[in-house]
């Protein structure tokens, strides 16, 4: 960014501590981007006309007489058609190669839609992966957390669902990826010849921690444009919301901030309804549906980051590991989408409903069957084929790497229903039996 003739300029900083510095200054705006001895800083603090700047990069180094120049506004994004297929850093400087976007200047971290614009969200994003499809099927519109240890492929799955959601635009916003994490996303994208519809802004574990406070707006930001300005269904993907509020506690600890529980700040509550509350369905047919990573520790959702984001979103999608197959599945028991019954049997089949009760209903007679087994109990010939069941139910409906249609997942199911139980053990409507049922 280039010092331009209205911008302010100070030499003598009152204060400074490991992420912040301080200042008396004038005509200074909340979130108003500055340098501070050439490193990039925001501002973070107005207290009458001291001003406490946020510096990206740390303050090691920096003397009391830096020279520190205001912009004169917030983080901005060029936007216009010229985002797509593009790679964008936190402050939306390409890191692609290739040229500078040209397009009219938005400020970023905004206010969410105003309410009376909304519409309850009514359209399907199908996704190709039957764990949420079939189970906790995603409504545009809708935001919606995925937990995951951080040992488990949950990057996988964000570019699985970002190469097969019927969406027009996929945006993701990617915090603290180590190297491989970004090249292979860049490389699967690529290789799927999907980039013409997915935009992404990165921050890598080799860039400041607390550039990533960006991203998440940055992202939002495109997302907007596409949805309001172009009617158009946009999914966000964002990859990892526990690392975004963690470099939220760096700068509130540099602060001297008292911090909350575990470690975290106070507002960390507000500062996760600002991102997800961007979700929207739009009158006009644009929406903005949000699904953000967030990992555990060892499956924890009691830490404060999980625990204030179920509060935020509409159900949850959890990620675990089968250890009868060894699959990473989409858990049935702990997932849910509070808004799946906005499609399911009127966007999507008519016995998608019953269908998908049964199977989780028989999945669960298999794990009380494999608690049966495992304190000694015998098992009945019922118990045998609902722990049959699951293995196939896991292996072929809800492991992540099934990449299947709907009715697909449906058709499935009523095989396995048709291979291991008798009718009247299914509890689904006769006429639904009758017509699916062992259907060639």
């Amino acid at each position: 960014m280039t010092t331009k003739a209205f911008q302010r300029i100070y030499t003598e900083l009152t204060a400074i501590t490991k992420a912040t510095v301080s200042l008396k200054a004038q005509g200074v705006s909340n979130d108003e981007l500055a340098t501070v001895d050439g490193r990039l800083a925001q501002v973070v603090k107005i207290k009458g006309d001291l001003i406490t700047l946020q510096v990206f990069k740390g303050t090691e180094g920096i003397p009391t007489n830096s020279e520190v120049i205001f912009f004169g506004e917030p983080p901005v994004l060029n936007v216009s058609e010229q985002l797509a297929g593009r790679f964008f850093n936190a402050y939306g400087d390409p890191i692609d190669g290739g040229p500078k976007v040209e397009g009219e200047r938005r400020e970023i971290g905004g206010p969410s839609v105003n309410p009376y614009k909304r519409m309850m969200p009514s359209e399907l994003i199908p996704t190709g992966i039957a764990g949420i499809d079939l189970n906790n099927t995603l409504v545009s519109g809708q935001k919606i957390p995925f937990f995951a240890n951080s040992d488990q492929p949950y990057n996988q799955v964000m570019a699985n669902v970002a190469l097969r959601a019927d969406v027009d635009k996929i945006i993701l916003g990617g915090m603290g990826l180590t190297n491989d994490d970004y090249l292979y996303f860049k490389q699967a994208f690529e290789n799927a010849g999907a980039l013409n519809k997915i935009i992404s802004f990165i921050n890598t574990t080799e860039q400041p921690p607390v550039e990533r406070l960006l991203i998440p707006d940055m992202a939002l930001a495109a997302a907007e444009y596409f949805a309001v300005d172009k009617n158009e269904k946009v999914l966000v993907l964002l990859t990892d919301m526990t690392l975004y509020a963690d470099a939220l506690s760096i700068v509130s600890n540099r602060m001297d901030q008292i911090p909350s529980k575990d470690s975290m700040p106070g507002s960390l509550y507000s500062d996760l309804a600002k991102i997800y509350e961007k979700a929207v369905q739009l009158p006009a047919g644009g929406s903005i549906t949000i699904i953000a990573v967030t990992t555990l520790n060892d499956g924890d959702i009691t830490h404060a980051i999980p625990d204030n984001t179920g509060y935020i979103t509409e159900g949850q999608l959890y990620l675990r590991t089968d250890s009868d197959t060894g699959k990473v599945i989409i858990d049935p028991f702990r997932s849910l989408s509070r808004l799946k019954q906005h499609v399911i049997g009127k966007k999507t089949r008519e016995d998608h409903g019953q269908v998908m009760n049964a199977g989780v209903r028989l999945y669960a007679d298999a794990a009380n069957a494999k608690t049966k087994l495992e304190n000694g109990f015998d098992l009945s010939d019922y118990d045998l084929r609902c722990l049959d069941y699951a293995k196939d139910y896991s292996t072929r409906l809800l492991a992540i790497d099934v990449n299947i249609k709907i009715d697909q997942m449906l058709d499935t199911a009523w095989e396995l229903f048709g291979k291991y139980f008798k009718p009247e053990e299914l509890g689904i409507k006769q006429e639904l039996m009758e017509k699916y049922l062992n259907r060639k």
